[in-house]
């Protein structure tokens, strides 16, 4: 037979994990250095560049 569970302590257990979820998330987002935040711009900036250099355009 299939063990009983408590619904509302389910409800509660995945709230919690959900919650935990959120804060690592939040904790690699907003956790970091500036070098990292300044690191991480410039390495968005230079592969823009790059990308923007491949890009084809039609002949007019």
């Amino acid at each position: 037979m299939a063990e009983t569970v408590n619904l509302r302590q389910a409800r509660k257990r995945k709230a919690r994990a959900d919650k935990d979820r959120q804060a690592a998330e939040n904790r690699a987002k907003f956790g970091r250095t500036k070098a990292d935040k300044s690191r991480e711009k410039a390495e968005a900036v230079r592969e823009r560049r790059r990308l923007d250099q491949a890009k084809v355009t039609p002949d007019e």
